[in-house]
Parts: structure tokens; sequence; C-alpha cells
């Protein structure tokens, strides 16, 4: 490659770049757009447009200046708790995960997949949509481990059935490990923790069902290579640390651009 090349400024779909600075989903930018309530440089926005250094955005009354930076995402490990959705509003008014979460300024949290309100355990937030879109993707075969409680007759072939796979409405679905954790004292529950490589909704939940068996118990305990840690307590969060990342990136095979298209806030209306 040479000088020249290296010199030419990265360009970038402009609701890629905003949704990856946390403005908005691409959903939400891209009804933005058609809605023509989104401008660059004062203009009307077309879907597809590409932002380039330089170039002013103007959305709600606010500006932003488009500029390139070498950001690495930033990823929380959240320990939910009964009773939360995993959603930014809900409009049943219910406790959401997003309540809890610190304030970073310039930016959102994005969740990394999601738990039912009755699903425990470790969740997952960066500030960088290209990552959490890399963690999601079915491609990147990053499989999640999870402790439940099951009641009902297990036998080998109901585990043998699991791991082989069994037809649900949306398609067969297998679990790709299950190991025995131990039962409870004068109980008929027992503990399994089984791993899964996608996030299919209450897709644990409804594998055990098909062998007419009840989860009551269910809690992520670890997503790809991040476990949840025994000290972090429900309801609370920590921040992966520089040396964590690193080690995430590398099990996850993500590599970080050296730089990126990002937005800087500009004086409100200045657009």
């Amino acid at each position: 490659m040479s000088k020249e090349d290296n010199q030419i400024e990265p360009s970038e779909r402009i609701q890629k770049t905003l949704a990856r600075c946390g403005l908005g989903s691409r959903r939400q930018i891209e009804t933005a757009i058609k809605l023509g309530q989104l401008t660059v440089n004062r203009e009307p926005v077309q879907l597809g447009q590409k932002l380039q250094v330089g170039d002013k955005i103007g959305w709600k009354n606010r500006a932003w200046l488009v500029v390139t930076d070498a950001v690495m995402p930033r990823v929380l490990m959240y320990n939910k708790p009964l009773g939360q959705v995993t959603t930014r509003n809900d409009e049943k008014g219910r406790p959401t995960v997003f309540d809890s979460l610190p304030k970073i300024k310039g930016q959102k949290w994005l969740n990394i997949g999601r738990l039912d309100i009755n699903t425990t355990g470790l969740l997952l937030f960066t500030t960088d949509g290209d990552f959490a879109n890399h963690m999601m993707h079915p491609s990147a075969n990053i499989d999640r481990e999870y402790a439940c409680r099951v009641f009902g007759e297990i036998t080998e072939e109901t585990l043998e059935n699991l791991l082989k796979g069994v037809e649900l409405e949306d398609g067969i679905a297998r679990f790709s490990d299950i190991q025995e954790a131990g039962g409870e004292e004068n109980s008929a529950n027992r503990w399994f923790h089984v791993a899964i490589m996608e996030g299919k909704n209450r897709e644990i939940r409804r594998l055990w069902e098909s062998q007419n068996v009840q989860v009551n118990r269910l809690k992520r305990v670890r997503y790809g290579g991040v476990f949840l840690p025994k000290s972090l307590r429900k309801g609370k969060h920590r921040e992966l640390n520089p040396k964590e990342l690193s080690i995430l990136f590398k099990d996850t095979q993500y590599e970080p651009p050296a730089q990126k298209l990002v937005v800087k806030s500009l004086r409100k209306g200045r657009t």
C-alpha cells in the first residue's frame, strides 16, 4: 500500500456510525432519515449515505462533528437479578437492566444479547455496536453457559435428545454440552450446567420442556470467555479492564480497527 493510500480518510454509512456511537439503533436512525429528521452539512440525508471526517450532523436539535479516533470498545459485565427486563424503556413500567448501569458521557451502553425477566446472571454491555453485533452473530460461534435447576424425570435418553437436537417451533435446537451439577437435599430438583451456541427466545426452557422437564431456576454464568465472578453481587456491575478486553477480543476473534469514524458533540443546534 502506498503512502498516498494510507492517507485516505475512512468513510462509513451514516446509520452504522451513529448506531456504533450509541445515538440510536440502526432501525431508529433509518426511520429518522426517511422522515427527513437528519441532516449532514445542513442537507437532507439519503439512506446509505456515507460520512466523511469533518461532516456535521444535525438531529433532534443537537449537532455532532465527525472525527476519527482509535476507540476501543468498553465492555461491562452485569449480574442481572430477577424481575428486570432487557430493554431500555418498558411500556409496562417494569424495572430495566439499564436503570442500574453507570452513565457515560456522549455514549450509550448496548446490550450484547438478552435475558428474559425470569432469568438471572451475566449480561454484557458495550459502547461499540460493531462489537455487539460480532458477539451476537451466529458465525462467531460464541457459546453461552447456564446453570439451570430442573424438575422432572431425566434419563440418559433425555440428555441424548437434548445434545442431538430437538425440533422446536422455530427450528432445530440443541445443547452443545450438558454437565450434571447435583441435586438438592430432600428435593426432586436437579441442577445442570448447559451450553448453547445461540440465543433464541426462551431456548433453554423450551428445550427442557420438549422432554417434559420444567426449568424453575435459570442463571447465565458465562458468555464466551467471560465468566460471572462470584464476587459480583446481583444488581451490580463491573467494567472489564484492558487485559480482560484483550483476552476477550482474542477469544472471540475480534479485531478492533485502528481508526473509526466517531461523532463529537457540538454546542446545541450548531449544524
